[in-house]
């Protein structure tokens, strides 16, 4: 039911093993029907502590979890429209971009025309008005998009598991409690990770490496899910991990503020991490980053 092949969900634009609802399910007939079935598949999974062989992008896990989408969340659904959207927040658009608070969509092989508020059509962008478009957007490529397939999903998902139940959880441990903690082989990880700015013998990099030996499944776990967006591995291993443009190593990057905490770039699988002086130092800035910070480390 998860398989891409029956068009009810399809790949992330991050890799070929992450899922997000498919917008165009609607050529069955009976989808909705489907998901709501599958949420009472998931949901019967955590109620007998099952795990699924199924991951999904970040946003998903946030809209079970009644949780407000972002603009890094777009990394998953769409690695292009995220770019713009960021370029569109960090430039001039003046002359630049020329766009309305609208959006097409193919439905059923015709294009039609939405608007992301009343009148739309006729609101152009502009510098003073693009974060409310930006946001618009996003809502609506993510979530808006899918709402008749997702609201279906979880229909049947809360006939399981209560909402109260489940708020108790934030977005990264919901994943981990529907796909269940992978067993990471460290060795294999640091065999297919680059570095850019560091060498492998550098103290900061054997300080990293050192660190996540000492580390449990769960503490592994989170640290992908920060640095790839997923705590799932590629059924080959770390060699064959995607990023949104083909095949991406894992990549520690070294970056210049000893203060600041690591920062990670999903569509890449990069850790940017700066040079900390002391095992103890590193210990403090990467847990607090992959604990505390989700997704604001994140880009």
């Amino acid at each position: 039911m998860f398989n891409p092949f029956y068009c009810l969900f399809e790949y992330s634009a991050h890799d070929n093993y992450t899922l997000q609802i498919n917008p165009h399910s609607g050529i069955n007939p009976e989808h909705l029907g489907y998901f709501k079935f599958i949420g009472r598949v998931v949901g019967l999974a955590i109620f007998h502590r099952r795990f699924l062989d199924s991951f999904f992008i970040g946003a998903f896990y946030k809209m079970i979890l009644k949780k407000k989408v972002a603009l890094h969340d777009m990394e998953g659904v769409d690695a292009e429209v995220y770019r713009n959207l960021q370029w569109t927040l960090d430039n001039d658009i003046t002359d630049a971009i020329y766009e309305t608070f609208s959006v097409e969509d193919e439905v059923f092989g015709e294009k039609v025309t939405i608007d992301l508020k009343p009148g739309g059509r006729d609101v152009e962008v502009t510098n003073d008005n693009k974060k409310e478009w930006v946001e618009l957007v996003t809502e609506w490529r993510i979530q808006k998009r899918v709402d008749e397939q997702f609201t279906a999903f979880v229909t049947g998902f809360h006939e399981l598991i209560p909402a109260d139940l489940i708020n108790v959880f934030d977005e990264r441990e919901l994943e981990l409690l529907i796909g269940g903690i992978s067993d990471i082989d460290v060795e294999d990880w640091v065999k297919n990770t680059d570095y850019r700015g560091y060498e492998e013998k550098d103290p900061v990099i054997q300080n990293f490496w050192k660190l996540i030996r000492t580390w449990d499944s769960e503490q592994k776990s989170r640290l992908l899910q920060f640095a790839t967006g997923t705590s799932r591995i590629p059924v080959n291993g770390f060699k064959d991990l995607q990023g949104s443009d083909g095949p991406r190593r894992f990549t520690i990057e070294k970056a210049q503020d000893e203060t600041a905490l690591p920062k990670s770039h999903t569509c890449f699988n990069r850790l940017d991490l700066p040079p900390y002086k002391t095992f103890d130092a590193l210990r403090e800035k990467l847990t607090w980053a992959v604990e505390e910070t989700m997704g604001f480390g994140q880009e």
